[in-house]
């Protein structure tokens, strides 16, 4: 069984910076994603992030441009790197682990979130 827990997420104020950190724990796909989604008060969670074993990484119109992800495969940890936060930020920000275990069922797995705050 695959676990996700998140950390990193705090106040800050707008213009500021926060790291998010998640680490995954179990035996992983070697086919997968990872990323990270949000989700504010009031609206639907939205992709913010999401990264490949290989690098490859897309971002949320957004956050592109101040926000980068990355992960280290040997420890199993994605990272989302948040510079130039603005209020509408805030957000419970959740990792995603996203598998494609050959001769298995692709399979999703979620942290719980982490809360970020980001003040006036």
């Amino acid at each position: 069984q695959v676990q996700l827990v998140e950390s990193g997420g705090g106040l800050v104020q707008a213009g500021g910076s926060l790291r998010l950190s998640c680490a995954a724990s179990g035996s992983i796909s070697s086919i997968n994603t990872m990323g990270w989604h949000r989700q504010a008060p009031g609206k639907q969670r939205e992709l913010v992030a999401a990264i490949t074993p290989g690098g490859s990484s897309n971002y949320a119109d957004s956050v592109k441009g101040r926000f980068t992800i990355s992960r280290d495969n040997a420890k199993n940890m994605v990272y989302l790197q948040m510079n130039s936060l603005k209020h509408e930020d805030t957000a419970v920000y959740y990792c995603n682990l996203h598998e494609f275990p050959v001769g298995g069922a692709p399979r999703r797995t979620w942290g719980q979130g982490t809360q970020v705050t980001v003040s006036s």
